[in-house]
């Protein structure tokens, strides 16, 4: 990674040393770079890694033709789906031998930068935003998400889910919070954990209030939405700022963690303390009380949100989501608000197994996204 972009490097060798120095370890590993150079992509603000084409095309992974100048790659975007170059690594020319297809879809109409934030302590924060040109209107509707926990690049891959809503005119945007592994292992181990977690919290909402401030949104107009430990993330967004949020989907969320991670008999919970701290230290305790979502919900305007669970997730179980939804309702004084919970009784934390059950899911939510930010009438832009 380079500046929290993914990226690729070729060295070339120098020839294999003598086995004495080998074995005297006597070798300087820089001495054994002759030359290098950093790969060319359409789009800096991407993924790409080293990858297999087919079985019968040549990789860094699963090379199986070791004699080759020839190495593929895997490209993607915001907007560009799923692209495998073929690399020549002498000549550090490239050409395209798959793309996705993704029907309907032309990238040429979408666009796609990166802004770096200052947060609140003074550290830049990356955000990668996507839209479809002839459809993005100043201070329009936006679609904010973020992740922020375990080391978790969230790296700005393409989801064709997304394409409907850009060519409603809603701009994707997702926020490379700390806590995610984008920057480095510090922004993780160092930044993002155990007692610094309130890190993730602060770069998300100043993210979002940054992003109103200089015209890409407005609070009338800005969704945000989070997954998993992502929803602990969006409980403490509601619990921060709920008047800078028009609608939040918290999708299985992680809310209910000082009861989860005082019982050691539910199974995923000592391992889980590698991540947030175990409470039942004094130490952490104070501290994971102090963001816990569900221990910090107060009287007061709420924006609307959409909470799922899945009867069969072993990971944040259904009960989190009821129990946060019913101390949600109980507490909001916004007249007309909606606080839904929607569970599946034959998914678990990763949603369902079957692909167009998932679409379906994802339907609902970007549905919930779109009636709330009213554009529940909004044409899609090839319609117009």
């Amino acid at each position: 990674r380079e500046g929290g972009f993914s990226a690729a490097w070729v060295l070339r060798l120098t020839e294999h040393p003598a086995d004495s120095e080998i074995d005297e370890g006597t070798i300087d590993s820089h001495a054994c770079i002759k030359s290098w150079h950093k790969t060319s992509w359409p789009s800096q603000n991407c993924c790409v890694y080293t990858s297999v084409a087919s079985s019968n095309l040549s990789c860094v992974g699963a090379n199986q033709v070791f004699d080759t100048d020839t190495v593929m790659f895997s490209y993607q975007s915001l907007t560009t789906p799923k692209t495998v170059y073929a690399y020549d690594m002498r000549t550090a020319k490239s050409k395209i031998v798959k793309s996705t297809p993704v029907r309907g879809y032309n990238a040429d109409r979408y666009a796609t930068t990166r802004m770096e934030v200052f947060v609140r302590d003074g550290t830049k924060v990356p955000v990668s935003i996507a839209w479809r040109k002839d459809a993005k209107t100043p201070k329009g509707p936006m679609l904010l998400s973020g992740y922020g926990s375990y080391g978790v690049s969230n790296d700005p891959t393409f989801s064709r889910e997304d394409v409907p809503l850009m060519d409603r005119g809603v701009v994707m945007a997702v926020a490379h919070i700390r806590g995610g592994g984008e920057m480095g292992r510090h922004w993780y181990e160092k930044e993002g954990k155990y007692l610094t977690k309130k890190n993730t919290f602060n770069d998300f909402v100043d993210v979002a209030e940054h992003l109103v401030a200089t015209g890409w949104t407005s609070t009338s107009k800005l969704a945000i939405s989070g997954r998993s430990a992502g929803g602990l993330l969006m409980g403490n967004a509601v619990n921060m700022r709920p008047e800078l949020f028009k609608c939040v989907v918290a999708a299985v969320p992680f809310v209910d963690m000082m009861v989860s991670m005082c019982d050691p008999s539910i199974p995923l919970t000592t391992g889980e303390w590698e991540e947030w701290g175990n409470p039942n230290e004094e130490k952490y305790y104070e501290y994971m009380l102090s963001y816990g979502p569900m221990e910090n919900i107060k009287k007061g305007p709420k924006p609307e949100v959409l909470i799922t669970a899945g009867l069969h997730d072993p990971r944040v179980a259904y009960w989190e989501a009821a129990k946060y939804a019913a101390r949600l309702r109980a507490a909001n004084e916004t007249k007309d608000s909606r606080i839904l919970l929607k569970t599946d009784l034959a998914a678990g934390h990763f949603s369902a197994s079957d692909r167009y059950q998932l679409y379906k899911e994802r339907a609902y939510e970007h549905a919930f996204v779109l009636d709330s930010l009213g554009l529940s009438n909004a044409k899609p832009g090839w319609a117009k």
